[in-house]
């Protein structure tokens, strides 16, 4: 089969587009016929090899990447499933998280999957996973409700869209940070204001925020705080800036530190695909609370380039690769 390869970390250049075995599911694991797969900073971390903390997971390795085919989002078919699965048969079409899903076949978890939701595309579905499942659990850690206001940093972004729909779904007012260009879109979601950062600093108005999401992970807590409510709450989604060493962790858990000290609670979301939350996210793609913003779609065989425009642009959604 044809796969998005890696065998040593480093920059796009490390990829590679190989034919290589088809996986073979184990007892308690589905394997997935891949028809799209998402784009999302994951891939770039696990490309990377950085920050070079998180190569104490298991899911990257110490010297050399854990798995060599790139990817986690997918949607797709069913292609079989191992002896111990009893919740999915071959040719259920399904969502979730897969082990390498930059590939014509993907094994996955049964609890790292879910019936696709009805009426999405491949496309759409495979956008969903990772980034919808990071904005589900970050505004669980906070649910705003009705007249709080929610400020959404990188509201125009993979997590940012759907944080900015589901805060939109939960009542609350919504202001979203982005960047030129992207305003339309990011009102269209729900915002009922939104900032161009490129021409105003958000922390020179006079409106302090109940919810801060920041899914940029490029402002200081200093920043952060002087906008955010004096009981309200920070959720750092992700880190791209920072050191090689620690990266975003080292703000986040600085963080975590001031926070025993002061109001405010500033706190880092590290969210888990799980089968329970894959669940609510189809409810809420099928009743339309929450739409997929793709940007743009490639094929497999040009999928290098998709990670090259993550890395080097501001994808407004999701980039997806088809398969």
């Amino acid at each position: 089969m044809k796969a998005i390869v890696q065998y040593a970390y480093g920059s796009t250049d490390s990829l590679q587009l190989r034919d290589v075995e088809r996986p073979v599911p184990r007892d308690d694991e589905v394997l997935v016929e891949v028809r799209a797969a998402g784009v999302d900073p994951s891939v770039w971390h696990l490309m990377t090899g950085r920050p070079y903390i998180a190569r104490l997971s298991p899911e990257l390795g110490l010297r050399r990447p854990a798995h060599v085919v790139r990817g986690w989002d997918a949607a797709g078919r069913v292609a079989a499933v191992g002896e111990k699965v009893t919740g999915f048969k071959p040719g259920d079409e399904v969502f979730g998280q897969c082990d390498g899903s930059f590939a014509e076949y993907a094994r996955a978890k049964p609890e790292q999957l879910a019936a696709m939701p009805a009426g999405l595309s491949f496309v759409q579905a495979a956008a969903l996973p990772v980034s919808g499942i990071t904005a589900l659990q970050a505004l669980d850690l906070a649910l705003p409700g009705p007249g709080q206001r929610v400020l959404v940093i990188g509201a125009s972004g993979g997590v940012g869209t759907f944080a900015v729909q589901l805060a939109a779904h939960y009542g609350a007012e919504v202001t979203g940070v982005c960047g030129p260009g992207a305003a339309d879109l990011v009102g269209s979601l729900g915002a009922t204001d939104v900032i161009d950062y490129t021409r105003e600093d958000i922390t020179a108005r006079a409106v302090r925020y109940d919810l801060v999401i920041d899914a940029a992970g490029n402002r200081s807590l200093s920043r952060l705080r002087r906008v955010l409510a004096p009981r309200g709450t920070v959720l750092f989604v992700g880190g791209e800036d920072g050191g090689p060493l620690l990266g975003g962790l080292d703000r986040q858990v600085r963080g975590l530190v001031l926070s025993l000290f002061v109001g405010q609670r500033l706190r880092p979301v590290f969210a888990r695909t799980r089968q329970p939350d894959l669940l609510r996210l189809k409810a809420l793609a099928e009743t339309a609370a929450i739409t997929p913003v793709i940007d743009r779609t490639y094929p497999l065989d040009d999928a290098v380039a998709a990670v090259r425009h993550l890395e080097s642009g501001h994808p407004r959604g999701k980039l997806v690769v088809t398969v």
